[in-house]
């Protein structure tokens, strides 16, 4: 059986966060605002895996008014997800995710995420796609006030 799951996460941008997207800590003004460490495009990747399996959001499994989470690594929460797939029979094929921000530019660092996420999720690094993008000074990305996420995946059982 071949199911599909897509995920989306923001996170606003506020001065006195460190930025972390994809496990890699960018250098930038400002950070992502959360409970955990904001990861914003591990949440998204970590929802279409947990969507797929019909099992919730990583709100279920991780609730942000759990101080266990305060802070949370968002790379030991995806292996965890996968682990709960894992114990439930899944094995992920692949998962394609976009980022979208206008600042900072993501080129730089997308090899290092795609590694991680590979890693975290034990699959192969072709399987793993992040892109990202603009938008073109439009919306809250484009007036910088936030990163957001889209992530689709296939899963098996």
């Amino acid at each position: 059986m071949i199911r599909i799951g897509h995920g989306y996460d923001v996170h606003k941008l506020v001065e006195g966060r460190k930025l972390i997207i994809g496990g890699v800590e960018i250098e930038h003004d400002k950070g992502l605002l959360g409970h955990s460490d904001a990861d914003v495009l591990l949440h998204a990747i970590s929802d279409s895996l947990l969507g797929a399996a019909a099992k919730g959001d990583i709100g279920c499994l991780f609730p942000d008014n759990d101080d266990k989470y305060k802070d949370a690594d968002s790379l030991e929460l995806l292996k965890e997800v996968v682990n709960f797939l894992k114990s439930e029979g899944y094995s992920i094929n692949n998962i394609d995710a976009t980022l979208i921000a206008q600042k900072p530019k993501m080129r730089p660092f997308i090899e290092e995420m795609r590694n991680n996420i590979a890693f975290a999720c034990g699959v192969l690094i072709d399987n793993i796609s992040v892109k990202a993008t603009t938008e073109e000074k439009l919306g809250f990305t484009g007036r910088e006030e936030g990163i957001s996420a889209h992530a689709v995946c296939l899963i098996e059982k």
